[in-house]
This record gives C-alpha cells, sequence and structure tokens, in this order.
C-alpha cells in the first residue's frame, strides 16, 4: 500500500457512473504508472459497491480506494467498503465526530485505512488536526468540482494542513500535467487526479505524463484541464463552441433565431448593447466608436427590416477590431461583410437600409429571442448560432463548457474503438422510468 509514503503517490478518481468505462480507463491508466485506483463516489452510488469488488478482482496488486463520503452509519459503511475490497475509504470532515471515530474503529478491524476528506469543512487545517487526533490515516484537501469552476486555488490550503499534521496529506480538484508538480512541492504526499485522465483519449499518455510530473517535479505543459479566473476566459472561449457553452448552461442563453451571416467565423468578445428603432442605423454606428477593441456589438432593432448595418458599418469595424455583429434585425451587403471575414450574425438578410435619425439608446439591457443581454455579457458566435454568458457567470461557465468539450474527446475515442454513441452513454439504462 506504499505504506511508507516515501514516494508522493498518484491516484486516480474513477468519476464514471458506468463501471465498464471505469475499468477500461482504469487499465489504460494502469499501463501509464498508475499507483492507486479510487472508485470515485458518483461510480459507487452508480454500480453500488459492485465497483470496488470489480476493481480489486481486475487490479488485485493496486490500492483500491473507495470514495464513500461517509457522512453517517460510520461502522457500516465502512465495514461494506472494507469487505468489498477497499484498501482505503473515505469519509468527510464535516460528518460528526462520533461518526468518524466510526470510521477509524471499523477500518482498523478490517486492516484498512481511513482518509478524512476536508471538502465542504471551514476551518480545514483545525478539522485536519482534530482528525488526525482521532486516528484518522490521511487528510485529502479537496476542491469541489463545482468549486473548481470558480477557479479556486488549493494551494493555500494545502500548505495550512501540511503544515499542521504529520500524517500524509493528499489533494484533490483540478490536478493536471502542470500542476502535479507544484501540489508536490507544496508538501502533498497523494496526487489525486480525475479528469486529466479519465477525459483524455489516451489515458495511459495522460498518466505518464502526470506521473513524470510528480517524479520529476517539473510541470508538462498541457490546453486541456485548466480552469481559469474571470480575467483569462477569452482565450477558452475561443476554444470552446456555442454547443459546449449550451450544454453547459443547462441549454440556455442561445439568441433564438441568429444565425451567421458567413460559415467558419468564430465570434469571441464582451458585449456593446444597441437598442434602436428598425432601420435607425445612427446608434449601431456610433457604437463602433464606443466599442473597444474585442468588444461584439449586439443591436436589437426590432427583428424586422430595413437593414441598421451593411459594408461601410463593417469597415468600420473592421478599423475598430471588433470582434463582431450581433443583429436582432436586418444587415445588408452581405458580399462585402463576407470579403472582410468580418463576424456578422443577424436575424434577417435584406437590401434596402433606414435612415439615421439617432432614436434608441447604447450599453442598456436589450432582449434578443427571448434572452437579455446587458452590456459587459459576453458573446459568442459560430456555425451554431449565438450565446449569451451572463457577465457574473463568465469564468463559471467558461470553465463548465470547456468541461463538456473535454468529456467529449473521451467519448469520441470510446465511439472510434468500436462503441456507438447508445453505448457508450449507456442510454437504455439511463431512460428516464415512468410510473
Amino acid at each position: 500500500m506504499n505504506a511508507d509514503m516515501k514516494q508522493p503517490v498518484l491516484q486516480l478518481a474513477l468519476d464514471f457512473v458506468d463501471i465498464d468505462r471505469a475499468i477500461k480507463v482504469a487499465e489504460e491508466s494502469v499501463l501509464g504508472g498508475i499507483d492507486w485506483l479510487e472508485a470515485g463516489t458518483p461510480l459507487i452510488k452508480s454500480e453500488g459497491l459492485e465497483a470496488v469488488r470489480q476493481l480489486r478482482a481486475k487490479f488485485p496488486d493496486k490500492v483500491i480506494v473507495a470514495d464513500m463520503k461517509v457522512m453517517d452509519a460510520g461502522r457500516v459503511e465502512v465495514e461494506c467498503a472494507a469487505k468489498a475490497g477497499a484498501d482505503i475509504i473515505d469519509c468527510l470532515g464535516v460528518a460528526p465526530d462520533a461518526t468518524l471515530r466510526e470510521c477509524i474503529k471499523a477500518a482498523k478491524n478490517y486492516g484498512a485505512k481511513i482518509v478524512v476528506d476536508t471538502i465542504g469543512v471551514k476551518n480545514v487545517k483545525e478539522r485536519a488536526v482534530e482528525a488526525e487526533d482521532m486516528g484518522a490515516d490521511i487528510i485529502t484537501v479537496h476542491i469541489a468540482i463545482d468549486e473548481q469552476m470558480q477557479a479556486v486555488d488549493p494551494f493555500e490550503r494545502l500548505r495550512e494542513v501540511v503544515s499542521a499534521v504529520s500524517i500524509p496529506v493528499g489533494v484533490a480538484g483540478g490536478i493536471n500535467s502542470e500542476t502535479a508538480a507544484k501540489v508536490v512541492k507544496a508538501g502533498a504526499g497523494i496526487v489525486i487526479v480525475g479528469g486529466a485522465v479519465t477525459k483524455s483519449a489516451d489515458a495511459r499518455s495522460a498518466t505518464e505524463k502526470i506521473k513524470l510530473a510528480v517524479k520529476t517535479g517539473k510541470g508538462v505543459k498541457t490546453t486541456l484541464y485548466k480552469r481559469v479566473a474571470a480575467g483569462k476566459i477569452r482565450g477558452v472561449l475561443e476554444k470552446v463552441s456555442t454547443a459546449n457553452l449550451s450544454d453547459a448552461m443547462h441549454r440556455q442563453g442561445e439568441l433564438s433565431g441568429i444565425t451567421s451571416v458567413m460559415n467558419g467565423l468564430k465570434m469571441v468578445g464582451s458585449a456593446v448593447t444597441v437598442r434602436t428603432y428598425p432601420g435607425d442605423w445612427a446608434k449601431p454606428v456610433e457604437a463602433i466608436d464606443i466599442a473597444s477593441p474585442g468588444d461584439v456589438i449586439v443591436i436589437d432593432s426590432g427583428g424586422i427590416e430595413p437593414a441598421v448595418w451593411g459594408e461601410l458599418a463593417t469597415c468600420s469595424a473592421v478599423q475598430k477590431k471588433i470582434a463582431g455583429v450581433v443583429i436582432d434585425g436586418a444587415i445588408r451587403d452581405v458580399d462585402e461583410v463576407k470579403k472582410l471575414k468580418f463576424p456578422a450574425f443577424s436575424k434577417l438578410i435584406v437590401p434596402a437600409a433606414g435612415e439615421p435619425k439617432g432614436f434608441g439608446e447604447i450599453n442598456v439591457p436589450v432582449k434578443i429571442g427571448g434572452t437579455v443581454v446587458h452590456p459587459g455579457d459576453w458573446i459568442v458566435g459560430d456555425d451554431d448560432g449565438v450565446v449569451v454568458i451572463p457577465g457574473k457567470e463568465a469564468a463559471e461557465i467558461t470553465n463548465r463548457a470547456m468541461d463538456v468539450l473535454e468529456r467529449e474527446n473521451r467519448i469520441r475515442k470510446e465511439i472510434r474503438d468500436g462503441g456507438t454513441l447508445a453505448k457508450v452513454a449507456h442510454l437504455l439504462r439511463w431512460e428516464k422510468k415512468q410510473g
């Protein structure tokens, strides 16, 4: 069980809901040098302790961790996991002291170890010391998946715990080949990885890279499995699709009825909003002067013609390095707009323009296709359409969209290996039951 912990341990969290997919990734990761295999909480909830039994049978020489997240009935749950073949059982630090003590006593009866997971704990350092005093074998500093989407940094918590306890400390939460070396330097004895391996099209190679980082103390660059703060979301938004964003937002955010004038162009930028009367193109043009490079101009002109945007407005926008335009109304001169390769998205294409009367407002909330767009919201457009991301939620939604993209990479690989989407997703099993 690597009981001496002389070298950092690499643990893989198999957070699947289907055991066959988990086993496949586990096989690949073992070839890549993984040390410990974890039956993740979603896997145990979906498959029960049969997941632990199958991992034990398939990998008899590996340490098997059961991420039970025990909160109550400590003795019963730990005994069940240990009997199923788990070497290490995960209990929650937010559980009552009485529960943790029962977990620790039960584990000793079966020769298993208890890891106390600090997810959700407010004073992590204090609780880690208490858990060690009770007899816990390992402490895990755990940044929850939903916290990861907000780019929460694990390093401060990790250093606090490492300085306060003498038992091994693990760390989990968005670790990748770049950060694995950093958490080891910060004192982690157990590096717990999940998505950086389980979402990879090549789990063996992904494991090897992280294992190398852990062993050498040097990070290995990756473009995926990173979570960014608000100031760095543009680069990620340029990688993900509007479909990824729609999935991340639970099928919300679409500007219905708005389509691309020219396929193959991606648009990403912060919204400068315009409300104008149908055909009045004064405020849309004035917005070009107000907007900053990289912004997207979003125009509400009532969803009807005549056009409020054309070639000359596009020329001005290109000169200003505007990222694109969205028009709930009409555009014209589309041949010239296409030649300029300017991302333009509109409800209508017509030949006739209106008059610059000057009615309307700039940088006020507008409503397009049933969705409200505020100034400063992020706008993303591609061949599928346009999605708006509320400014206050931009970092979290961006990170969730990247998570969607990463998961799809693994599914594509499984399909290429001879599966079908229905089989990979186990659709029949997961269809909602009636009655």
